[in-house]
């Protein structure tokens, strides 16, 4: 797969280092701890608890030795890449965020009171599985990143 998405410029090869790796981590951490936040709208919970796993996302494919081009349709390439990079453990994440994609891009940039607290806190609790997930993953397979 990782050479289908080489030729077709959705992916470039990429060697990842561990600051970059820890900068993504501090993202992560971040947006997850913000998702938390009940002050916070269930939209903005989701989005931010979405962002997270994105980025989760971003460092399974760049320990895989690529990164997502700047191409339409980034986000779900991202996921799709994580789950080419993590094989069948990571299929079920994988299709739940391509579900909340779509919802979080109509919170971005169409919509108001899209998510509802239940939403927000599921997602939120699948970007932390996912998180632990890749975590384990990287210190399995690339631990000189972790």
């Amino acid at each position: 797969r990782w050479k289908t998405l080489l030729a077709a410029r959705k992916i470039h090869t990429h060697q990842s280092r561990k600051q970059e790796l820890d900068e993504l981590r501090a993202v992560v951490k971040r947006d997850l701890a913000d998702a938390a936040l009940p002050a916070l709208s269930e939209d903005r919970r989701f989005a931010t608890a979405y962002n997270a796993a994105l980025q989760v996302a971003r460092m399974a494919t760049a320990c895989a030795g690529y990164r997502v081009a700047a191409v339409p349709g980034h986000h779900a390439l991202s996921f799709e890449c994580a789950g080419v990079a993590l094989g069948k453990q990571a299929d079920k994440l994988v299709l739940f965020f391509d579900g909340c994609r779509r919802k979080r891009n109509v919170i971005d940039y169409t919509g108001v009171q899209i998510a509802t607290a239940t939403e927000a806190a599921e997602l939120l609790q699948r970007a932390e599985e996912f998180s632990t997930l890749v975590e384990a993953w990287i210190k399995s397979a690339h631990p000189h990143l972790s």
